[in-house]
């Protein structure tokens, strides 16, 4: 339904303010990892609170209240599995504008000494036009299966995107890439808030339109303009990037929606706080609907929500 993103881990964070939801400070979940890195069951007992500030900052909009449509009857790839068209009533939210940078990643590492999993791990998974031909023929055998453009890298993660020789120059207005939904919830409790589901993300995203293909209308290239970062050329080995980019762009760039909202197509991945089900239920009208409710998809990266004042 949407423009394929450019396919790596980042983390974005929108933080919604719901009315009838929790910011997640009740998460508790069973972890083998070590104190230092668990941020989140370190914290899971404290107290929720959110910030007069958050909910007036200038880097959030608010998403009102409402009946939006999540998924699409139009199927382009049945694996993707975005169907059925559903109508769900939704809460009103407050999300951030932009991805989570590696600027704004950073100034929670530093506030937290939170560890990602990719750094306790000692590796992650790079796309394969950032890497020679030489490093790619010795790490042949450190592929994804079904996915052959990924390769496991040592010393991949958020602050060496591309391997340990890589760095954050030129990158700290991009979005952060290489984190897990631990590393986001992880981000999200620090902020106070929590990811959004599927259907508050998509409800975002859509910008209160219905019935489109894109966040901005049904063309891709409207008057030849490029609304989005996304990958043009042969996949997974040729990007002629003719929307000015290889990689991820600046979280600021690219229009907005009609919400406010930047980068709801391309550049990233997002995560959703529900995971994906392939058991799906047809609903004439949902409210707040979760992967309970009916299959979800799993976006990568943080969308942080949290509860507006009345």
């Amino acid at each position: 339904m949407f423009v394929a993103h450019l396919s790596i881990f980042v983390l974005c964070l929108g933080t919604v303010l719901n009315e009838n939801s929790g910011c997640g400070c009740s998460l508790n979940r069973d972890s083998t990892l070590d104190p230092k890195a668990n941020y989140l069951l370190s914290t899971a007992n404290s107290k929720c609170h959110r910030p007069e500030q958050e909910q007036n900052d200038k880097t959030m909009v608010l998403v009102p209240s409402g009946v939006y449509q999540v998924g699409t009857d139009d199927i382009v790839i049945e694996t993707d599995q975005e169907g059925p068209r559903t109508l769900v009533k939704i809460s009103s939210f407050y999300i951030d504008k932009y991805e989570v940078s590696n600027r704004d990643f950073s100034n929670f590492i530093k506030s937290t000494n939170y560890e990602t999993e990719a750094e306790r791990f000692g590796d992650s998974f790079v796309f394969t036009i950032f890497l020679n031909n030489t490093y790619k023929e010795m790490l042949k055998d450190f592929r994804v299966a079904q996915a052959t453009w990924w390769y496991k890298v040592k010393g991949a993660n958020w602050k060496h995107p591309h391997g340990s020789d890589s760095d954050l120059e030129d990158l700290m207005d991009h979005p952060v890439i290489h984190v897990s939904w631990n590393d986001a919830q992880a981000y999200c409790k620090w902020r106070d808030g929590r990811l959004p589901t599927e259907a508050e993300w998509e409800a975002a995203c859509r910008g209160g339109l219905r019935d489109i293909k894109y966040p901005w209308g049904d063309k891709l290239f409207p008057n030849h303009t490029h609304k989005a970062n996304i990958w043009q050329g042969t996949f997974p080995n040729y990007n002629s990037a003719k929307d000015g980019f290889i990689g991820t762009n600046p979280v600021n760039l690219f229009s907005q929606n009609d919400f406010g909202i930047h980068n709801m197509a391309g550049n990233v991945w997002e995560w959703t706080e529900d995971g994906w089900s392939k058991d799906k239920v047809a609903h004439t009208c949902a409210t707040n609907l979760t992967a309970t409710d009916t299959g979800v998809l799993l976006d990568l990266t943080i969308q942080l929500i949290v509860q507006p004042v009345t």
